[in-house]
């Protein structure tokens, strides 16, 4: 049977655009189905992933994350390419790319799952809205720099109420994001928990928690001034006094392309926090 790729862009990297039409040809010669979209485009994103094999990612961290919330329960791979500053994400370098499509094509690579995050805003005894997140969801200030003053509970129990900037909790995946540089720990991205990290805490304990992914954390606010919950950085949402935001495990994985040593990670790490 054909395979069939996916092969998105970020709109403002002309050369994640030019790359992309490069090794669609060459995949193309291969044998291999190709369509084009830009990442941002999340209903053409969602329509050519429903029957594709894989998906490759020409952008930044922020790109690889952006898909993998738009295809979340999609269960397609994603093989990302770095265009961006950090790359902790990406699999390829640009100039590895073309050298490496007829293995990808003959299907000589293997497959990390990570753990998502879902998230749903509580407004009195509705379910506002609810969201996918890849790294992390932070319950935060909003423009003006006061402390927000966040509840939280574990599993129904109570922890604390931090007088802080926000509270993040993030995913192993997230844990060398936002959560990292809030004095989070680093955790292997394929183990299965959420990190709780407070940023900035005024008069407590800074100190950040690994939880089991059967966790439950609740985040109560209570701001008296504006406030936010954000998505993977990506997603924003106003919030309002007394908004609860409930942050569990995904049913839904990340499925990661990697065409290297299983080991990976620990060099990644090494090489990207030099």
């Amino acid at each position: 049977m054909t395979k069939r790729f996916g092969l998105l862009h970020h709109p403002n990297i002309a050369e994640a655009e030019r790359l992309a039409g490069e090794a669609a040809a060459r995949l193309r010669t291969l044998g291999v189905t190709v369509w084009r979209a830009s990442s941002y485009d999340q209903e053409e994103v969602v329509r050519g992933a429903r029957d594709s094999d894989l998906l490759m990612s020409f952008g930044g961290d922020g790109t690889i994350v952006r898909v993998a919330r738009t295809i979340a329960g999609l269960n397609v791979p994603i093989l990302s390419i770095n265009l961006g500053r950090v790359g902790f994400l990406a699999e390829l370098q640009p100039a590895e790319v073309l050298d490496r499509l007829e293995a990808l094509a003959g299907g000589r690579f293997w497959v990390e799952e990570h753990m998502m995050l879902r998230a749903e805003l509580q407004r009195g005894e509705r379910v506002i809205e609810a969201f996918e997140a890849l790294n992390d969801v932070v319950v935060s200030r909003g423009c003006l720099a006061r402390v927000v003053r966040i509840a939280v509970h574990v599993d129904g129990q109570y922890l604390a109420t931090y007088a802080a900037d926000g509270v993040i909790v993030a995913s192993p995946t997230g844990s060398t994001a936002y959560s990292l540089a809030a004095g989070g720990p680093v955790l292997d991205p394929q183990l299965s928990n959420l990190v709780l990290t407070p940023v900035a805490p005024h008069l407590a304990s800074g100190t950040a928690l690994v939880l089991p992914a059967t966790a439950h954390v609740q985040l109560e606010l209570s701001a008296g001034c504006d406030a936010t919950l954000t998505a993977d950085g990506q997603v924003d949402v106003p919030l309002q006094d007394n908004d609860v935001v409930v942050v569990t495990a995904s049913s839904n994985l990340c499925r990661f392309v990697r065409m290297g040593e299983r080991n990976y990670f620990y060099k990644t790490l090494l090489q990207k926090l030099k």
